[in-house]
């Protein structure tokens, strides 16, 4: 057959209580010897053995419907042959779903990662380059940008991709403390590098005209992503902060507002990202990232790592106060000290 290219109809034997003959037989097509040996059996006998390869274009082997239809399916995902992925659904599923191929040798997983891919849409938005690299399953941030463009719901990529880095939850373990002159605290117990994520700060979505005048709650954060792309109020500019997209700004609006549209209000709802600290020389900086909508102004608001962080140095960013910009009812500037410690520390935190 091998050397003739004759085919081979293969017929297969498998037991049966049921049968009077204690067997049933299955017809499982044509097929073409592809290569052949000869090696010693258990027992000491000389045994040919060949390997076969199944003709394209025929109906489906009906010996796998028959193990399935008696439970004879592994009972185990790590018993597939040729497992390339436990759950393809990066458990978003109930049920794991694996992903298996015996085409391929080796045998390859599916494609769900765009990280090089220069075809994907989300990297396009972010200027032909994805924000993030890959180090240790970790993505890090390769620079502040003005706005960071993640896959979201209507792309095809899997929640492991790397441009999913912001929804893949803490990836360093933290403690919040007591300082002894700023309140609560927030530091590592982990090396964090450059570029890491950190967290998201989490709260109730409000409008600034909801909170104006409310001196008391210090756990109000600005979603001043727009503000940051025009430069405004003392703001530094950032990478992307000149690109030309109607999405990013307010409808039949070229200008970005005076002042943020909308704010987190972390005062009753929050996650520990409400207790880390200001400081005026910070290790983490902010950043705005938007994964299923293009509205800047209702950006998701995330903390990243700007420096190597040691072990048990507590965290911090700038809050970005612009001084003498707090007025209290009665129209008085308010002032309140910084108690940061950094060298360079403004002394006044507003």
């Amino acid at each position: 057959s091998k050397d003739n290219g004759n085919l081979i109809r293969v017929i297969r034997g498998h037991v049966a209580k049921n049968s009077y003959t204690g067997k049933i037989y299955t017809y499982d097509g044509l097929y073409k010897v592809v290569d052949d040996w000869v090696q010693k059996g258990v027992q000491g006998h000389v045994v040919y053995k060949y390997k076969l390869k199944r003709l394209e274009g025929q109906p489906s082997l009906t010996t796998t419907e028959v193990r399935f239809t008696r439970a004879e399916a592994p009972r185990k995902i790590s018993e597939l042959p040729g497992l390339v992925c436990d759950d393809i659904s990066g458990g978003q599923e109930n049920i794991p779903i694996p992903a298996t191929n015996v085409v391929d040798d080796p045998p390859v997983p599916p494609s769900g990662d765009c990280a090089n891919n220069k075809n994907c849409s989300c990297a396009q938005l972010n200027g032909s380059d994805l924000p993030y690299v890959s180090f240790k399953n970790i993505g890090r941030l390769v620079e502040p940008k003005a706005v960071v463009f993640e896959c979201g719901a209507n792309c095809s990529c899997n929640r492991n991709c790397v441009n999913r880095t912001s929804q893949q939850g803490l990836q360093h373990r933290l403690e919040v403390f007591k300082t002894a002159s700023k309140g609560w605290g927030v530091r590592t117990w982990d090396t964090i590098l450059p570029g890491a994520p950190i967290c998201e700060y989490v709260g109730v979505l409000k409008r600034t005209e909801e909170v104006d005048g409310l001196l008391h709650n210090n756990y109000i954060f600005d979603i001043d992503c727009l503000q940051t792309m025009k430069g405004l109020d003392g703001r530094e500019k950032r990478a992307g902060s000149d690109m030309n997209m109607p999405s990013l700004h307010a409808e039949n609006d070229s200008e970005a507002p005076p002042a943020p549209e909308y704010c987190i209000d972390a005062g009753s709802i929050g996650s520990f990202a409400r207790f880390i600290n200001h400081s005026c020389n910070p290790n983490l900086f902010v950043q705005c990232v938007l994964t299923n909508h293009h509205d800047v102004k209702l950006a998701k608001v995330m903390l990243f790592a700007a420096d190597t962080i040691l072990p048990l140095q507590e965290l911090c960013y700038d809050y970005g106060y612009v001084l003498n910009s707090v007025v209290s009812p009665d129209g008085k500037i308010v002032k309140l000290p910084c108690c940061c410690g950094a060298p360079d520390c403004r002394k006044r935190l507003y």
